[in-house]
């Protein structure tokens, strides 16, 4: 149906419905594009696009497990990603050349004193990352802050005006021994101060000129980088020795694996003769048990008999029966009375031996004292039977010199020492 045909009411509404839809087209186009903005404000914000970088290079012997994207930690964070992997020209000393950048604030935390690369290995599947340590002492080694050179007199009055602001870009070093006297980072009114002429006299500057930086101006980039060799900040250029950061790079551990299985290819002969050992063990030790088994199989009847006879032992009287056989008991009774009976006997013939031997004692001590009272009466007994027994010897010593009865009396010889010479 043509507009013009509709009537004036449905011609209203269908404006009304037309703006409503223009509205949420318009609505929805904002929204989408806002959404896409957001997106991408967040993902450059957590890539760090806005962020200042600080760009790095270094040298590595190989660049296996290594890929553009992949990040660079320091105190395990991600304050970096790897941008370049490029190998050298054939004539150089050096292998690989790897890029890097690391954000801000993290390149606040590489100074000349500490700061390191390691490559390490990732996992186990030969990936391998970046690692950067944190400094320690020394200087940063790549600022924001501009440098400016200006001679004394300028840095001077300048510092003067600013007091705080201002502070040096190197090192003030003695003109002949290259001893440092003021360290950078010191602030530049106090080493200008006019009390130490006569030590600013002695100190080297080129041009009468002196490198200084303000700490309160910042750009949003990279601007200068510790020189070593001229112990001042310079001008910073990513491809510049100040740029360089020296790689320690840990074994593989697909080349540590390699290294462990040429071990243990190197140990296997001696662990299968190994093996084998253990095996003529075990069957040894089979053997043996075999052979104990049937041991304890013969000795199963022994052990048996020892049960009977322990049983036996136990019972009242056992040891006597298993020792003297069923009727050694009785038998021992036996003996046991009539040794008793024998023990009664002896003691009664015993008393009567002793009462028959104390008669005895007395009829002796009778005849003692007889015998006593006979010598008593008789004083001569004694002089006559002493003298009858001298006599008696009398005789026996002439009968033994008579001649006939001298060959009764012969004694044999014996062997007897004969008698030491007279001197």
């Amino acid at each position: 149906m043509p507009l013009q045909d509709l009537t004036p009411q449905l011609r209203t509404r269908l404006n009304k419905m037309e703006r409503a839809v223009g509205w949420f087209v318009f609505l929805a186009t904002v929204l989408l594009l806002f959404g896409f903005g957001y997106y991408i404000y967040h993902t450059a914000d957590r890539k760090g696009w806005f962020k200042i970088k600080a760009p790095f290079f270094t040298y590595v012997q190989s660049s296996d497990g290594l890929n553009v994207g992949d990040p660079v930690v320091m105190m395990g964070f991600q304050v970096g990603q790897i941008t370049l992997i490029q190998a050298m020209p054939p004539r150089d000393t050096h292998n690989v050349k790897i890029k890097f950048e690391i954000i801000d604030p993290y390149f606040r935390y590489l100074w000349t004193g500490g700061s390191a690369l390691k490559v390490n290995a990732a996992d186990f599947l030969g990936k391998r990352q970046l690692e950067i340590t944190r400094g320690t002492n020394g200087y940063a080694l790549c600022v924001s802050q501009p440098i400016s050179v200006m001679d004394l007199d300028e840095a001077r009055v300048k510092a003067a005006a600013a007091p705080g602001d201002w502070q040096l870009a190197q090192d003030v070093t003695d003109v002949q021994t290259n001893v440092i006297f003021f360290p950078a980072y010191a602030p530049v009114e106090a080493v200008l101060d006019a009390s130490n002429a006569p030590v600013l006299a002695q100190c080297l500057f080129v041009s009468n000129s002196i490198s200084v930086y303000n700490n309160q101006v910042n750009r949003n980039r990279i601007v200068a980088s510790w020189h070593r060799r001229s112990h001042r900040y310079v001008n910073f250029k990513p491809d510049a020795e100040d740029a360089f950061l020296r790689a320690v790079e840990a074994p593989m551990i697909s080349d540590e694996l390699q290294a462990v299985v040429a071990q243990v290819q190197s140990a296997l002969p001696g662990i299968l003769a190994l093996t084998n050992k253990i095996a003529t063990v075990l069957d040894s030790a089979a053997n043996a048990t075999s052979n104990l088994n049937t041991t304890i199989v013969a000795a199963q009847p022994m052990v048996t008999n020892f049960a009977v006879i322990s049983a036996q032992l136990r019972e009242p009287g056992g040891l006597g029966v298993w020792a003297l056989g069923t009727n050694g008991n009785g038998q021992m009774q036996g003996a046991l009375t009539n040794v008793n009976a024998l023990l009664v006997d002896t003691d009664t013939n015993l008393n009567q031996l002793t009462g028959e031997i104390g008669l005895t004692l007395i009829n002796v001590a009778n005849v003692t004292s007889n015998l006593n009272v006979q010598v008593q009466a008789n004083s001569n007994l004694l002089s006559g039977i002493s003298k009858t027994v001298t006599d008696a010897d009398d005789m026996m010593q002439g009968l033994k010199r008579h001649w006939l009865l001298r060959s009764a009396f012969k004694t044999k010889a014996t062997n007897a020492p004969s008698a030491p010479a007279k001197k």
